[in-house]
């Protein structure tokens, strides 16, 4: 009966972080799926040729509009790389779609603040800067080379087939007449579903061990290895802390955002939650696409260049949030078991479930479940096509 009881917990908390974040889950990926149907990506490897401060530039415009998938970011940035654009210009791609995306901030400000998701848009240009420094360091050509002879094998890796697809609506008009056309309609709701699908699992994931955590860890632990009672040494110990738990949560892209909050409510510092957030893109999952798609110590020189510029911009954001007063002094993300009531959570999250059926239908309707199933098989292949080697 305890089991069972301490199982209804975590399911219970996992449920309340659900209904909390549902509309702003909606409304991130809707707006994402606005701006993915009017930019198109044909081109993109041409403005990312070089890893100056323009390209890092054009790298996190262009990232913030494209998945929020960790996944297909990593294999869009490797199809990037290959089609000319340069390996720091790629990785700087793969942060920003990550970590500068609608959904991320909108998940943010609701489960913790919205302090939350300002921290995020600062620490990851910051961690852009660091890493272009960093591969300017280390990366020498002949590291360059090895990495474009493994990434032109084409190793498969994981969402190749959603990385693959453009669905933006072609042609010169302008983004209104796109959007308010037929074909504007459709291709905002394939991108809507296909964006759903591809982070679906890790979302559930990240909200089922937030659960887990947040009933089945005892507040001391946290105490302990976050340094609580040492206000000092917290926050120079968070940055360093919070990437080493993300790798161990398996969770990435916006499903890390409900253990972030749990571990803000268990007192790790403003720039731990930053460089946590931060680390879904070195779990370990993506660690082994790394390899497969640049080999071992091009994935190596990603990792230790990644985990410095996370801690460095968790330092970043802890000083510069710190000295301007923006850092809560309260810990109540929304890690709490919540009745259902006639609140502005209930009338948003009605409002936006009913426009997610309205692009349903559209879905439907215009061969949407055959292009999904499509993606499916194409990652399907792509498997297979690499365990035969």
């Amino acid at each position: 009966m305890r089991a069972l009881h301490a199982l209804g917990h975590a399911l219970a908390l996992a449920g309340s972080m659900t209904w909390e974040i549902l509309w702003a889950l909606v409304l991130g990926f809707l707006l994402s799926s606005v701006v993915q149907a009017v930019v198109p990506r044909q081109g993109v490897s041409r403005l990312l040729g070089g890893s100056g401060p323009r390209a890092l530039a054009t790298a996190g415009v262009l990232g913030a509009a494209s998945s929020s998938c960790s996944y297909a970011a990593a294999a869009l940035a490797r199809a990037l790389f290959r089609q000319g654009a340069s390996f720091t210009a790629a990785m700087a791609f793969e942060i920003a779609s990550t970590n500068l995306v609608f959904e991320l901030g909108a998940v943010l400000a609701v489960l913790i603040g919205w302090q939350f998701t300002l921290a995020e848009f600062v620490a990851a240009p910051v961690m852009m800067a660091v890493v272009a420094l960093e591969f300017r360091l280390v990366l020498t050509p002949r590291l360059l080379e090895s990495a474009r002879r493994q990434a032109g094998r084409g190793l498969a890796g994981a969402m190749e087939g959603h990385a693959a697809m453009d669905m933006s609506v072609p042609g010169s008009h302008s983004w209104w007449r796109k959007l308010a056309s037929g074909p504007g309609l459709t291709s905002v709701s394939h991108i809507f579903y296909m964006e759903w699908a591809s982070v679906a699992r890790e979302i559930a994931g990240g909200l089922l061990v937030a659960g887990a955590v947040a009933a089945w860890v005892p507040a001391g632990f946290w105490t302990h290895l976050f340094l609580v009672g040492h206000p000092l040494a917290s926050k120079l110990w968070g940055p360093f802390v919070g990437p080493v738990v993300s790798m161990a949560a398996f969770v990435c892209s916006v499903g890390n955002v409900p253990l972030a909050a749990v571990l803000w409510n268990g007192g790790i510092s403003f720039g731990g939650v930053a460089s946590f957030v931060l680390a879904d893109l070195v779990i370990v999952p993506l660690l082994v696409i790394y390899r497969r798609y640049y080999g071992t110590r091009v994935a190596l020189v990603i990792l230790g260049c990644f985990y410095v510029a996370m801690v460095v911009a968790g330092f970043v954001v802890e000083g510069v949030f710190g000295a301007a007063g923006l850092v809560p002094a309260a810990r109540h993300a929304k890690v709490v078991e919540v009745s259902v009531g006639l609140d502005y959570t209930t009338a948003l999250n009605l409002a936006f479930v009913a426009l997610s059926a309205l692009l349903a239908v559209r879905f439907v309707r215009t061969g949407g479940p055959a292009m999904l199933a499509m993606m499916g098989e194409a990652d399907s292949r792509h498997s297979c096509h690499h365990d035969a080697r």
